[in-house]
């Protein structure tokens, strides 16, 4: 029996053991929600075995790919969130919030969840909303420092709220709020990867410093141009790169490093633990679970916060940790002229990366999937 066999629902078949527990897990859209709903399935499923998950996602996004591919059965809604670059095609989103409550009461009446999840992302709201009328008890994840709408909604009924941070009480009421800190993969957790291994698996060179980009799972268009005009240089200074794309304009990017030997270049790292124990600084967006896995890998850092986020919140999250001498971090709109300048003196300055490397590390935490596990199944 496969990974997946195991994890899986079937959902033509409705009987359920004594001790079993059918949860529904719901979100997507960035690998900052669902590896984090991942990681707690896994968490739960550790301490209750007998566990049943189904993952419950919007169609043509990244969890489509990503939830089957660590044993999950998931279903798609065709469901989509608000376009602030185009107002003509946010004409059909009613229409498709009530096709999703369809889609949803059929995935609820099949499944028979005894609980549900919520970790942010567009399928988020129906799934926990049609669980709260149902009176089934409903978890939220809320990973940033600024909730979004949808789970400030979603919160005041939910069972309990766990947040990353202390001062969520402007957002959800204090008494259903656990501070966790936010779910970092186990494999970034518990790695043991050496630098030696991962720059072999990486196929570059030990003896070189090595600089990890990574602008988030759907990539940074500003990240990429500055290193695609500065590519060129890295190797005349000693430094070799890797580069995570993303998936817009991936292919264009990739053809530009893949003509280094110096330059590892792909629009998706599958292994980051190998990524980030190859790293001896790293430039980076400052989403919430993207700054918990540095933390946690305890590497020196050029944060790049992506501007339009909510409430300026990644904004908020790379300054928390500069302003403690943990971390560096250049604006958006000044990638193209600081950028490449701030990262080199990073990776060339041993002193600074031991300080920032210190001072991050001091901001790690590694169970907080098992702290929101341990919380759920108090309430089930």
């Amino acid at each position: 029996m496969t990974a997946q066999d195991k994890n899986s629902v079937r959902l033509n078949d409705n009987s359920t053991s004594q001790d079993e527990l059918r949860i529904i897990v719901a979100g997507g859209g960035t690998g900052g929600h669902i590896f984090p709903a991942i990681a707690i399935a896994n968490a739960i499923k550790q301490m209750r075995p007998e566990t049943i998950f189904l993952f419950v996602g919007a169609k043509g996004k990244m969890e489509m790919e990503k939830v089957p591919q660590a044993g999950y059965e998931i279903k798609g809604l065709d469901i989509a969130g608000f376009d602030r670059s185009s107002l003509f095609r946010n004409l059909s989103l009613p229409f498709k919030l009530i096709k999703s409550f369809s889609q949803v009461k059929s995935i609820f009446g099949d499944f028979k969840p005894d609980a549900a999840i919520g970790v942010g992302g567009y399928s988020s709201f129906p799934v926990l909303k049609y669980a709260q009328r149902k009176g089934i008890p409903t978890f939220i994840h809320e990973s940033n420092s600024f909730a979004g709408k949808s789970n400030i909604m979603i919160g005041k009924k939910a069972t309990k709220v766990f947040v990353a941070t202390e001062g969520m009480e402007k957002f959800f009421p204090s008494e259903k709020i656990v501070v966790t800190g936010n779910p970092v993969r186990k494999s970034i957790v518990q790695s043991k990867v050496t630098r030696e291994e991962a720059l072999k698996y990486f196929g570059l060179d030990p003896h070189c410093k090595t600089i990890l980009a990574v602008g988030g799972s759907l990539g940074s268009k500003s990240i990429n141009e500055a290193l695609a005009r500065k590519v060129h240089e890295f190797e005349s200074l000693g430094l070799q790169l890797i580069w995570q794309t993303g998936k817009a304009t991936a292919a264009a990017y990739v053809d530009r490093g893949k003509s280094y030997k110096n330059v590892w270049v792909s629009e998706f790292i599958q292994d980051m633990d190998k990524a980030y124990a190859a790293a001896d600084a790293v430039i980076s967006r400052a989403g919430a679970m993207t700054v918990a896995e540095l933390c946690v890998a305890g590497k020196p850092v050029v944060f790049v916060p992506y501007p339009f986020a909510a409430e300026d919140h990644q904004t908020v999250n790379a300054k928390y940790l500069v302003d403690r001498d943990a971390a560096m971090m250049v604006k958006d709109s000044e990638t193209l002229t600081r950028l490449f300048s701030s990262i080199t003196v990073l990776a060339k300055d041993e002193e600074l990366q031991q300080k920032f490397k210190s001072n991050i590390s001091k901001y790690c935490v590694k169970d907080a999937d098992e702290r929101v596990a341990k919380e759920i199944l108090k309430c089930l």
